[in-house]
């Protein structure tokens, strides 16, 4: 069982000023107290925004998301991964990771933050969209993805696949490749080394030739 002192709060409270938005502080303060998890703010993943374990010797559930979110997209990941705790609690593993279970525990988790205060009107129009069947990772949401980036902090690898030209050529984790032709949700694209081609997932975040 995972103990919460004073002080621990104290530094959680402070770790979610870092990363979400200022309203949804104490929410997602009160979500952790409520259900104490191991919480860690990660490297960048180039496969997740987020993880959740759940360690079936000790009970003890951990949370991790990458530390460079913007807070939007922070706060939806932090409460998608709570979800899966929800989620382990009622059901154990005897439900779907993304099923309906789940489903319906991020709608209830994140319902108090579908708010403008809390999130942009625009954005909060698509994430209330997405929300109506969330899926496994926001990243599978092509229009939420683009609504989200905008308030990315600007980057050399602020682009996705989707706006890179026909063609032109792309690095992808560290790859060299050209994209070649759209598909619906992916991209056919050629590894200039090998010459092998790959689908790449149109929202893949990616860095243009230098």
């Amino acid at each position: 069982m995972i103990r919460i002192s004073a002080s621990a709060k104290e530094k959680f409270y402070h770790i979610l000023e870092k990363h979400v938005p200022q309203n949804a502080i104490h929410y997602c303060l009160d979500l952790w107290t409520s259900k104490p998890f191991h919480f860690k703010v990660t490297r960048r993943r180039q496969t997740k925004l987020g993880d959740y374990r759940f360690d079936p010797r000790t009970k003890e559930h951990t949370i991790t998301v990458n530390h460079n979110l913007n807070p939007y997209n922070f706060l939806i990941t932090y409460i998608h991964e709570y979800a899966h705790l929800l989620t382990t609690e009622k059901h154990h593993r005897r439900v779907s990771p993304h099923g309906k279970e789940w489903q319906r525990e991020f709608q209830i988790a994140l319902g108090p933050m579908l708010t403008t205060l809390i999130f942009p009107e625009e954005l909060l129009k698509e994430l209330m969209r997405h929300m109506r069947n969330p899926k496994a990772s926001t990243q599978s949401d092509p229009n939420l993805v683009k609504a989200l980036r905008k308030y990315d902090e600007p980057g050399e690898d602020n682009f996705v696949l989707d706006e890179i030209e026909t063609g032109e050529h792309f690095i992808f984790k560290g790859n060299l490749y050209q994209k070649l032709e759209n598909r619906r949700t992916r991209v056919v694209c050629n590894h200039v080394v090998t010459g092998r081609k790959y689908l790449i997932p149109k929202i893949a975040r990616v860095e243009r030739e230098s």
